[in-house]
């Protein structure tokens, strides 16, 4: 049996002491849900915009990847968290952008689910974690 390995880095804000910022066991690396928070301040960054924040949440989520020994490539999954339906083409839009950056042309994408919840910040207008299975 493989242990379970706790991911840290600064790239990504620090975890509140309930859960770590990543897991991996074996293949596979799961990424707790980041928020849009800067890494260094732990601030809560672009107010009321939701594609900002979508983009600096996948940064701080592609940070624990990249700590963990995986890249977007070989994320099999997204879980996105958004506070509200009209967000929903804004954060599309910044998603879309992020995985053009991150994946090669024709690369098979990884799936998403998308959820409109409460968020545990009253800032915060999109979470978003991920699973990737290293080879």
């Amino acid at each position: 049996m493989s242990e379970k390995t706790e991911i840290r880095t600064d790239g990504a804000p620090a975890p509140a002491w309930v859960f770590s910022q990543g897991v991996r066991k074996g293949p596979i690396l799961q990424v707790s849900g980041q928020g849009p928070q800067d890494p260094a301040t732990g601030d809560y960054l672009h107010p009321g915009d939701v594609q900002a924040q979508t983009r600096r949440t996948l940064e701080n989520v592609h940070a624990v990847l990249t700590a963990g020994g995986a890249s977007v490539a070989d994320v099999v999954m997204f879980r996105v968290y958004l506070t509200e339906r009209a967000h929903f083409g804004a954060m599309n839009e910044a998603y879309a952008a992020f995985l053009a950056e991150h994946l090669a042309t024709g690369a098979v994408k990884p799936c998403r689910t998308t959820v409109f919840v409460e968020l545990p910040h009253p800032a915060m207008l999109v979470e978003i974690d991920a699973q990737a299975v290293l080879d």
